[in-house]
């Protein structure tokens, strides 16, 4: 980022109040709540518009969801470099959010106008596909709210952060509040979707479904403009991923440099470096020397008094220290996926768990299967408060931390809790064929079980607090760790560890499924009746990966190196001046 737009008090007599803050929150979250909304409303229920509405082949439909699934999990690296690159997060997230407009609008249509959707079924009557322009009209809408949730997705969390000041004490500790509060949103806005639009969805129409999260887009996009002068607004500072490389060719082309003495005489330049270190500027590190060759001065690299270097033959220290941070983040980010791959389990088994037992509320009222993730966010959003309003101030007397407890620390818990999560959803399992066995039902797959649905709720529960503690803090810790001109970009990093979770959970599934299958037909994951599987050791192998995942976690934790800033002004070194120059040679 090159700069952010401020208010300058010394040009004006009349006193002007500071751009950013708490105040911009509420446009900020509107356009998340909505995407969300309309995201979740969306996916939750689709499978049935591709069926019912669409008449989809029920395989056909699996596999568009799964592609545009796969297609809207990769778009936030695009948004984001975008966003770092060229437009900035605003004109990003405001794009964006009118592509995702233009895409849902076309959805609702879709679902209103009879000419766009193939005729009702009658009776036995095979019931009539759509047509490929019909079908076109359907592609084109969910790419469109692909490319749009890719632009959302990467900028409106770091948007969102950017309004707080982190070289101002005051504003600094705001920082981490927001991060809580941000996914406390998001997940109000998911618990409404998954709730309040599949009701509307299923009881009154498709049009209205479709239509509230549409028009509440609409809105939003409305109220985040109105927000524009509030905004603190930071300028692009270039393609971060052209900095990355030029800094590995740099290193490799050096390689055969003997390393200086003393780290000082690595090049700087403050003045190169301005746009993309408004925050502070990174420090040396004495870790991954072999890139520093790429801050070494040469004969060959000496050129004329305000000329700029050539960059992919030398780089300034902030520069390759932007390669060490993004290089350190790799084991952490890895560490997040398997989290997201037992997550990824109530949608699937224990949803089919949830199918077979007893959900009755009452004679007359039943528990939809799909809505026992309500417990899920439930707990995900009383940890989200409690953690803010309790633990927080309790923890911040034992380590003096504002934030309490470190992101590494938070991530930690997370990773504890979800270990606890499968290891008490196998036992479940073991519970719930007791109670099949007992009544004679293990043969009949689509049989209810006298037991209640209720005995779920642990798993569902522990999986929402696991998130509260993991997710928020892995969020936190790809913004606040990034180099500050690739935030869009670290967050998107995010995303893309939800993507891989998922992916890795139908690769396990897949994996298991083929070498747990015996000749007589039994299997760990049975295509058919859950009942004559054995479900509690897949959630057993899950909590194993889980336990092996938490100790490389740890030893990744420990030997993190955090990312080392100078701010302006503060705390100067001295720093060779001599070194810094491009007169000075090897």
């Amino acid at each position: 980022m090159e700069r952010v737009e401020e208010d300058d008090p010394k040009q004006n007599n009349v006193k002007t109040r500071p751009k950013g803050g708490l105040v911009t929150m509420p446009f900020i979250f509107s356009n998340e709540i909505c995407e969300k909304l309309a995201v979740v409303g969306f996916n939750t229920n689709m499978i049935s518009y591709l069926t019912t509405q669409l008449h989809m082949p029920l395989t056909k439909a699996a596999n568009t969801l799964t592609n545009f699934g796969g297609t809207a999990s990769l778009t936030p690296l695009l948004g984001a470099f975008i966003s770092d690159s060229y437009a900035g997060r605003f004109w990003t997230i405001t794009v964006a959010s009118i592509i995702y407009q233009i895409g849902m609008t076309c959805l609702t249509l879709s679902a209103i106008l009879p000419q766009l959707r193939p005729p009702p079924c009658k009776g036995e009557q095979v019931c009539q596909q759509a047509t490929a322009g019909q079908l076109a009209i359907l592609y084109g809408s969910l790419l469109l709210g692909a490319l749009g949730s890719g632009g959302i997705r990467p900028c409106v969390v770091a948007f969102g952060a950017d309004q707080f000041d982190e070289s101002n004490p005051k504003e600094a500790t705001k920082t981490w509040k927001y991060f809580n509060w941000y996914y406390f949103v998001m997940g109000v806005s998911i618990l409404v979707a998954v709730t309040v639009l599949v009701y509307i969805q299923d009881n009154i129409g498709w049009g209205w479904g479709l239509g509230v999260p549409t028009i509440a887009m609409f809105l939003s996009i409305i109220t985040f403009i109105i927000g524009y002068p509030l905004y603190r607004h930071m300028d692009p500072a270039g393609s971060p991923f052209t900095r990355l490389l030029q800094v590995s060719v740099s290193a490799f082309k050096k390689r055969k440099l003997a390393m200086v003495s003393d780290p000082n005489l690595l090049y700087r330049n403050d003045e190169l470096d301005a746009s993309i270190s408004v925050g502070g500027k990174l420090v040396h590190t004495p870790d991954m020397t072999f890139l520093d060759k790429a801050a070494i001065v040469t004969e060959e690299d000496i050129v004329k008094p305000g000329q700029a270097p050539n960059l992919w033959r030398l780089n300034t220290i902030h520069r390759v220290e932007e390669l060490k941070a993004v290089i350190r983040m790799g084991p952490i980010w890895a560490a997040g996926i398997l989290l997201i791959t037992a997550y990824a389990q109530q949608n699937t088994f224990s949803l089919q768990q949830a199918k077979t037992m007893n959900r009755h509320l009452t004679k007359s009222f039943e528990i939809p299967a799909g809505s026992m993730t309500v417990f899920t966010m439930v707990s995900m959003l009383s940890t989200i408060a409690l953690y803010d309003r309790v633990l927080v101030r309790i923890a911040r007397r034992y380590t003096g931390l504002d934030r309490g407890i470190s992101f590494l620390h938070r991530m930690g818990i997370g990773f504890m809790i979800s270990v606890l999560a499968t290891l008490v959803a196998g036992f479940t399992e073991v519970k719930r064929k007791e109670a099949a066995l007992a009544h004679g039902l293990q043969d009949k797959a689509h049989a209810i079980i006298p037991i209640s649905v209720f005995w779920l709720v642990p798993q569902y529960s522990l999986h929402g607090i696991a998130e509260a503690f993991m997710s928020i803090g892995h969020l936190e810790f790809f913004y606040d760790q990034a180099p500050e001109s690739m935030r869009s970009t670290a967050t998107a990093l995010f995303w893309t560890a939800i993507s891989v979770g998922n992916y890795m959970s139908t690769l396990l599934v897949s994996l298991v499924h083929k070498f747990s299958a015996r000749a007589d037909g039994s299997n760990w994951l049975p295509d058919n009746n859950l009942n004559e599987g054995k479900l509690e050791y897949f959630y057993w192998l899950i909590t194993a990966l889980q336990v092996v995942n938490l100790i490389y976690y740890i030893c990744c934790a420990k030997l993190y190196t955090y990312k080392p800033i100078q701010i302006h002004g503060k705390d100067s070194e001295s720093e060779g001046d001599a070194g810094g120059e491009l007169a000075s040679k090897v």
